[in-house]
């Protein structure tokens, strides 16, 4: 009978890890619509970045503009990307122009969600503005199902899961 009991145990013990380490890693998506201001010239770069705690850099979610020729005119993001250069391929668009409105899917890991950390949105535009922080808020349960106004170029975006 305590045999038993101690295989009881260890099974429960094995699936509860099992099931705990299925969790880490995981991610949402959700859909991420920009509406620019209106203005004149070229289309905006656009970067969507995970900020940590710190106020540091530690993912690209997602870049509108696929000319990497003009990357690093999006200077603080460029610190951190232009040192590693990873391929962003996968999550790149078009740049977005004055007036028009784009729809991207990104992907959050779960686990950043309520824990400090920041979505921040960059602009550029050559000839330009640059804005650093057109749109940054905290990155929460209720954050990632609204809306935020931007300060540059974005008029606003809104967030919902997909």
């Amino acid at each position: 009978m305590i045999k038993r009991i101690k295989i009881v145990v260890v099974a429960f013990a094995v699936l509860s890890l099992l099931y705990s380490f299925s969790n880490l890693g995981t991610s949402s998506t959700y859909k991420c619509m920009i509406q620019m201001t209106n203005y004149t010239g070229e289309g905006a770069y656009i970067v969507i970045s995970l900020i940590n705690s710190e106020g540091k850099y530690e993912e690209t979610l997602y870049v509108q503009g696929d000319d990497d020729e003009w990357y690093h005119d999006i200077t603080e993001w460029w610190k951190f990307y232009g040192k590693k250069r990873l391929d962003i391929d996968a999550i790149t668009g078009a740049t977005v122009a004055g007036g028009e409105r784009t729809v991207s899917v990104i992907e959050i890991p779960d686990d950043k969600i309520n824990s400090g950390y920041k979505i921040r949105f960059e602009t550029a535009v050559e000839d330009k503005n640059y804005f650093v922080q057109d749109v940054e808020f905290d990155l929460t349960n209720e954050s990632v199902k609204g809306k935020v106004e931007g300060t540059g170029f974005i008029r606003y975006i809104r967030m919902m899961p997909n």
